[in-house]
């Protein structure tokens, strides 16, 4: 082995794997800084990097809790919980001192997904308006870049701002809105961290123990495991390639010859938008452990065709981020899709409201509906501000326990079939059921063993909707808004719209008229 290929070799494995450990000075992440919202009445992991064994110490008020840097220069500390109020200075002591000011204690939510979730203030209904009014220095924003890695980041380029004119026009529309609304009925400060990227499947943002804490997902399991093995593989054809450059390079440097460039180290394979824990990786891990009160979800469009297997997805990404973050079954809200035209599979994506629908199974989570505010012509709807105050509600509801708080439009029951007639019961139809606009409700359809569904007559009897048709008198099935473009006036005394539904799992049902209203 050269000497010029052991040096090459011993200064990439410095910088690659023992930077950490050459650091002098303290340093923080990018999420703890100057105008960050603490997470209130919870332990608060703070954490950084510093020499190897040095002692670091964190203090906020009389709270002070000191650690030693790990052999990798990494330390970490708990403070214990903060209440509400003033905001507050942090100071990080070890070689150096970082100050931080400007600091608020309140409620932190992270908000992720693909484009919708991405959308920007600017671009919403009235976007000129709401961005004269976002004059909110109770709200913080932080925004994280676009950027995929092969393995977790420590950290990412960002920062927190104070919310204002100024400052709100970029950020996730559903994320403000989320937050406004949480921050005007608690009158508590809110930190809204926004992590998305238009376009992505959710795999990207699923994290290795997801993968591992759900059966249904080994095939992306293995796919995550190959790719680490194709990557190694490739650093050891890389190790060689350098080796015959070093040996090449030193053969020629006493001819005073020029040598060609190193060869370039593999890109590695999960260092993409596209690939399982890219995005993870990239941007989310350098949150981890922040503290937070919940996440918010608003993807799916790019799984769409997946059908129960989205449903398989979304579990291994709650369980994913809920065992990385360490703090329980915290909440996760998220958004069914709105309708849009696709393509011809007109069933697709209802198969994926199913599978969203069937995570409100999963522990603390909660749905907001959007069939009532959407636009079959544009995949991005703009009334985002609709959107973050639905799934606010849930928060409020379930979160914050906020009595009388309805929460959730229509939730399918049961059914029974009575003289021709199906019946058919909701949850979260208290008060009784509506029509929106005061027309005979749209979007049912009914079938009898013949799997053959055709519109349906439907009416309101409180809070059961009484279903048939006199071409099947002998029905067994009934599917409701099961069509990518229906947006059906059915709801309830709050006008919150029920969620679309199948009571059949046939695969191999017929439509008479797959528009049909």
């Amino acid at each position: 082995m050269s000497l010029l290929f052991r040096r090459v070799m011993l200064a990439v494995l410095t910088f690659v794997w023992l930077a950490p450990v050459c650091r002098a000075d303290v340093k923080l992440p990018a999420i703890i800084g100057n105008h960050m919202v603490l997470q209130r009445d919870m332990p608060l992991p703070i954490w950084g990097w510093a020499a190897a064994g040095e002692e670091v110490t964190v203090a906020v008020g009389d709270h002070k809790a000191t650690t030693k840097a790990a052999d990798d220069g990494k330390w970490l500390v708990k403070l214990p919980p903060l209440k509400g109020g003033a905001p507050v200075e942090m100071t990080i002591t070890g070689k150096n001192t970082i100050k931080l000011t400007d600091i608020l204690v309140g409620e932190v939510w992270v908000g992720s997904g693909q484009s919708n979730m991405q959308w920007s203030v600017n671009a919403v209904d009235n976007a000129q308006q709401e961005i004269a009014a976002a004059n909110h220095p109770g709200i913080r924003l932080f925004s994280v870049p676009l950027v995929p890695a092969g393995v977790p980041a420590n950290d990412v380029q960002a920062s927190w701002q104070v919310c204002s004119p100024q400052t709100i026009a970029g950020f996730s529309a559903v994320a403000y809105f989320f937050g406004r609304e949480i921050h005007k009925t608690l009158n508590v400060p809110v930190g809204m961290i926004a992590t998305s990227w238009g376009g992505t499947r959710i795999e990207p943002w699923i994290p290795p123990l997801g993968f591992l804490s759900e059966k249904d997902l080994g095939q992306e399991l293995q796919a995550l495991k190959q790719a680490k093995v194709n990557y190694a593989h490739a650093l050891g054809e890389w190790a060689r390639q350098v080796q015959s450059w070093a040996a090449a390079a030193e053969k020629a440097a006493p001819e005073l010859g020029d040598p060609s460039p190193m060869p370039p180290p593999p890109q590695h394979p999960l260092n993409n938008n596209s690939t399982p824990t890219g995005l993870y990786n990239g941007m989310v891990h350098a949150l981890v452990p922040f503290a937070i009160r919940g996440a918010l979800w608003y993807q799916g469009e790019s799984n769409r065709g997946q059908g129960m297997h989205y449903h398989s997805l979304m579990k291994g990404l709650i369980s994913g981020w809920r065992g990385v973050w360490g703090q329980g079954e915290f909440p996760f809200l998220f958004v069914q899709l709105a309708p849009y035209r696709y393509d011809q599979n007109f069933t697709a994506l209802p198969e994926i409201w199913e599978a969203q629908t069937a995570t409100l199974a999963v522990p603390n989570t909660g749905m907001a509906v959007t069939t009532d505010i959407s636009n079959v012509k544009d995949i991005h709807p703009r009334n985002k501000q609709e959107v973050g105050r639905r799934l606010a509600l849930w928060a409020l509801a379930k979160t914050y326990n906020k009595p009388d708080v309805v929460y959730s439009g229509p939730q399918y029951a049961s059914l029974a079939v009575q003289q021709g007639e199906v019946q058919i019961k909701f949850h979260h139809a208290e008060g009784g059921l509506i029509a929106r606009d005061d027309k005979p409700l749209t979007w049912f359809t009914i079938a009898g063993d013949d799997k053959k569904f055709v519109p349906a007559v439907a009416r309101i009897a409180n809070d059961t909707v009484v279903v048939s048709s006199p071409q099947v008198p002998a029905p067994v099935a009934v599917r409701f808004a099961w069509h990518q473009i229906a947006e059906p006036n059915l709801a309830n005394k709050a006008g919150l719209p029920a969620i679309p539904f199948r009571t059949d799992n046939w695969t191999d049902a017929k439509a008479d008229n797959p528009e049909v209203r």
